[in-house]
């Protein structure tokens, strides 16, 4: 009977919400009380806003919407009205599916399994991130999102369905596909016609599969020739065609209601380790990051960003202590609080050697909460995956996480949901000929073939 009515209530806001207004690994790449690693509760410089777009129909993009979304407040504050259906949606969550909207997890194989149905069904997982190892096939990828999703459909909460699609040599799509060119091959065209047409081919490619997150587009300018993880993944060394490109593949991907994820914050173009193997440190000060790093982060946040991702990146001059991905000097201070950065956070994958080789994954999930952050990636392991969402729901049955910071970060997680308008409805699959026949004409019109 309990199980009955949850699932008529999920119905419910179903019907409510729908009429109201991470790189080249896996396969191819506020202040509050003190918690656990010693930093503060802490969150952004907004609050949840009343007056923000609330979804909207299909035909047209959320065009920012996480802007809106906020974290640092209280969502039973004034900045949310009684009316408000995520507040409604957040209210009606247990303890346990709250935590499990804080985390995005990847899966083994290429199709379903006891670990996939145990992490939505029991864990009530946010999302999945997906990798080349995870699809062989137009058909078979398709019956895998369609099948998690299935899975999914007796919980509140849609999922996330996410890869890392930046195209060149980090590309997630099924072979059928015509190849999509390097960012700095559209660098040196320096068009911003031709990357915001590369952002809605690359959106069309996911919203066909029902996918609904892209780790896109690369923000880091590649000032750091003999970086061994950026390269020709980013624009250029210039950070003002970074900025421009970069925004236009964004508002791009956007425009077919895919949620884009610029990164890697505070930028990751001048490392000399690669943070999938170790901990890169990067000796900069604020004075370096405003002038070079920092400019795309800033002008894509002015473009009403909707999440970024936080790099694993050691930076002593901002915090000594701790990693970018969960440090409040890097998330609160310098993106919330300086950039003006109102939106959804998400790390870096977890199971990553900078941090898997130095620290404990649990304790990192923890802080990067506690740092301003809202979503963990974990992207491999299933035994890490477990460790994380236990380290979590620990941390909020002992207080570390305060009701109020949980409530905090998933109500913006919530409202990023609602305002792209995420479902589980099972996708028909994409039109991979008129796609691809769009793609050659685009990189057709700029020698680009």
């Amino acid at each position: 009977m309990h199980k009955l009515l949850r699932i008529s209530m999920a119905c419910v806001m179903t019907v409510m919400l729908a009429s109201g207004c991470s790189g080249t690994h896996g396969g191819n790449n506020s202040a509050g009380q003190t918690g656990a690693n010693g930093q503060q509760e802490a969150g952004g410089s907004g609050g949840p806003n009343s007056t923000a777009n609330q979804g909207g129909d299909s035909s047209s993009p959320p065009a920012g919407s996480g802007q809106e979304a906020g974290t640092g407040s209280n969502p039973g504050d004034s900045g949310t009205t009684p009316d408000d259906p995520v507040l409604k949606q957040l209210n009606q969550l247990t303890t346990e599916e709250k935590v499990g909207q804080l985390v995005l997890v990847g899966m083994d194989g290429t199709a379903t399994s006891e670990e996939t149905r145990e992490l939505v069904q029991k864990y009530y997982v946010g999302g999945f991130i997906f990798y080349k190892n995870n699809i062989d096939s137009t058909k078979q990828a398709l019956s895998l999102f369609n099948g998690i999703k299935k899975d999914n459909q007796g919980n509140p909460v849609p999922l996330w369905m996410s890869v890392d699609e930046e195209g060149g040599r980090v590309s997630r799509m099924p072979d059928e596909f015509v190849d999509m060119p390097t960012n700095r091959a559209i660098g040196r065209k320096d068009s911003t016609d031709l990357s915001h047409g590369i952002g809605q081919i690359l959106g069309r490619e996911l919203a066909g599969f029902g996918l609904n997150m892209d780790f896109a587009p690369v923000l880091d300018v590649n000032s750091n020739p003999n970086n061994p993880v950026i390269g020709d993944r980013s624009f250029g060394d210039d950070a003002e065609l970074v900025s421009r490109l970069g925004k236009a593949t964004m508002e791009g991907i956007r425009e077919e209601r895919v949620v884009p994820v610029v990164k890697h914050f505070p930028g990751h173009g001048d490392t000399s380790v690669d943070s999938h193997i170790g901990l890169p440190v990067v000796n900069h000060d604020l004075a370096r990051l405003r002038k070079l790093e920092l400019v795309p982060f800033q002008a894509a946040v002015k473009d009403q960003a909707d999440v970024v991702m936080i790099a694993h990146l050691l930076m002593p001059k901002l915090d000594k202590d701790h990693p970018a991905s969960f440090s409040k000097a890097v998330i609160t201070d310098l993106l919330r609080n300086e950039l003006g950065f109102k939106g959804v956070v998400i790390s870096d994958d977890m199971t990553m050697g900078a941090i898997d080789k130095n620290y404990s994954i649990g304790k990192a999930s923890v802080g990067a909460i506690l740092a301003g952050g809202n979503i963990i990636l974990i992207g491999h392991d299933y035994a890490k995956e477990k460790e994380a969402i236990q380290a979590l729901t620990d941390a909020v049955k002992d207080g570390t996480i305060s009701e109020e910071v949980l409530n905090d970060r998933v109500y913006a997680v919530l409202k990023l949901k609602n305002a792209y308008g995420i479902t589980d409805e099972p996708a028909e699959g994409p039109d991979v000929d008129q796609i691809n026949k769009d793609a050659r004409s685009l990189l057709g019109k700029y020698g680009l073939k």
